[in-house]
């Protein structure tokens, strides 16, 4: 029995909700969003409430049947708050800079590295050394983040990389004379 799945999920006002067919669709103060349903799971839609429920007891059901009510759950917070991540960039002569649709990182590599901002993703930079990374839709702002991070993984002698602002790096002593 999925604890999160029995919890239903309320709709928050200034939101509005539409099941379509196989799709919801979720409209707030911040944007629209839309998620395709699960075959294994029903959705119903009831006074400011959203219940989901597994068709059957089969186990992919009952594992859908959590994750959508998460997914639900991420849609209504991603279009009344939004989501953020903070990215931290240590290392001499490591920085970041916003241009037009493109985030350009200077990462200690020959080359600068550029990479396209997607729709819908908003990408800032207060300091040269710190990225925040804002938007309406959870997984896409968790992906943005990790691609960025991807390029310069944090190393453990010297702590020199991106990394998440609340991630800690397990540090190694170096060689001995």
């Amino acid at each position: 029995m999925s604890r999160i799945g029995k919890k239903p999920v309320t709709v928050p006002s200034g939101v509005t909700a539409n099941l379509d067919g196989g799709t919801l669709k979720v409209k707030g103060p911040k944007g629209m969003l839309q998620l395709v349903i699960d075959d294994s799971v029903t959705v119903a839609l009831d006074k400011g409430e959203i219940k989901v429920d597994p068709k059957n007891e089969t186990k992919r059901a009952r594992a859908m049947w959590g994750t959508s009510r998460a997914l639900i759950d991420n849609m209504m917070t991603g279009v009344t708050k939004g989501f953020e991540k903070k990215l931290e960039i240590n290392g001499v002569g490591y920085r970041a800079a916003v241009a037009g649709k493109q985030l350009q990182l200077q990462l200690g590599y020959s080359h600068e590295v550029n990479y396209p901002i997607p729709e819908g993703i908003t990408v800032a930079t207060p300091k040269p050394t710190e990225i925040v990374i804002t938007g309406l839709d959870s997984k896409m702002v968790g992906q943005v983040a990790a691609e960025i991070r991807e390029y310069r993984p944090p190393e453990p002698y010297k702590g020199k990389g991106v990394k998440y602002s609340d991630e800690r790096i397990f540090r190694k002593e170096g060689k001995k004379k």
